[in-house]
């Protein structure tokens, strides 16, 4: 199993810059709770197995639970899951539209996040010997993604599927509409899968990843990333971190976490890495927004320190995957 680490470096301003965010973490606050006002399930026990989950904080007047065993963390209350894919829908509509913080920096998103994911992805190919293969993007449109994916040359097709779609498909049989055909076999077949943080916000990641197998070819290839909450700023500000809320980050997995899922589902691990960049930055912008934050002295310490302990100590966290951003790539076993 390999993990990959990066010297590739931008600032959070470029990509998901703080004080942006917080109109836009508003919104989906104010939007959540008012989904959850109809009635919810809470969630009782960790994706992962059966240990019960336990309390880990609250987040704006919603509580989050632990997994206890792979420190994973989750959205306590979920309505039901039509509800929940409105939700996605209307938050997506409105990242996409003008005015958010999103369209300022849409081009350096796009040199800087969109992009190297594009090139992980084909170095992945190229080394595994997979040439032009149908790709299926699994998603809540609008996706800015889709367009690198098209535009690339490296896919014969790509698939565009409502993330939420496919968790209802695993209970309902039906089957999720795509915007490609049935070509390939057995309808929207596909050989690569590719989920950008779509396990952070589904209802239900073990349904999406069990009807994302189904989806797939014998092999097929399986692309994920996530923020996880054994990275360096999740473990130092917890509750307190801006980045963490509803509906974008309703699930939070450990990397344990993570690995455990994706395996559970039939895949075997080809690469788990935390190529993260930004988890010093991001404590430093909270403590900016709050110099109150509590903070133990060395992490005090480490965040005055000069660039090159940053650079030294990001590569640490790269590393031994303690970074906070991870991705994950699995084979499906036949």
């Amino acid at each position: 199993m390999r993990s990959i680490l990066t010297s590739y470096t931008f600032p959070l301003s470029s990509v998901k810059p703080l004080d942006g965010l917080l109109s836009y973490r508003s919104y989906c606050l104010t939007r959540t709770l008012e989904v959850l006002a109809g009635g919810t399930r809470r969630r009782e026990q960790s994706p992962m197995g059966d240990a019960p989950l336990e309390p880990f904080g609250n987040v704006d007047g919603l509580d989050y639970l632990r997994c206890p065993e792979s420190g994973s963390i989750f959205l306590a209350q979920l309505p039901e899951s039509m509800k929940w894919a409105r939700l996605l829908a209307e938050v997506s509509r409105y990242r996409h539209s003008p005015g958010t913080f999103h369209s300022g920096i849409a081009q350096s998103r796009g040199e800087n996040v969109y992009t190297p994911k594009l090139e992980w992805i084909q170095s992945s190919l190229r080394m595994l010997g997979v040439g032009r293969p149908r790709v299926m993007e699994v998603v809540t449109p609008p996706s800015d993604f889709t367009r690198f994916l098209g535009a690339s040359g490296l896919f014969a097709e790509v698939l565009t599927v409502d993330e939420m779609e496919l968790v209802m498909a695993a209970d309902s049989q039906i089957s999720p509409a795509t915007n490609g055909d049935a070509s390939s076999g057995r309808s929207g077949a596909a050989q690569v899968a590719v989920l950008l943080e779509s396990l952070d916000r589904v209802n239900d990641p073990v349904a999406l990843l069990r009807t994302v197998a189904g989806r797939l070819t014998a092999g097929g290839l399986l692309f994920i990333t996530a923020l996880v909450s054994s990275g360096f700023d999740m473990t130092v500000l917890g509750p307190r971190n801006l980045y963490l809320f509803p509906p974008d980050r309703t699930n939070c997995f450990s990397l344990r976490g993570l690995e455990l899922l994706v395996s559970r589902a039939g895949f075997a691990l080809l690469e788990v890495s935390t190529p993260g960049v930004l988890d010093v930055e991001i404590v430093q912008a909270h403590l900016r927004h709050d110099p109150l934050l509590p903070l133990s002295a060395f992490e005090r310490q480490l965040l005055a320190a000069n660039s090159d302990a940053h650079a030294a100590f990001q590569s640490f966290l790269q590393q031994r995957g303690m970074s906070s951003f991870a991705r994950v790539v699995g084979r499906k076993q036949s």
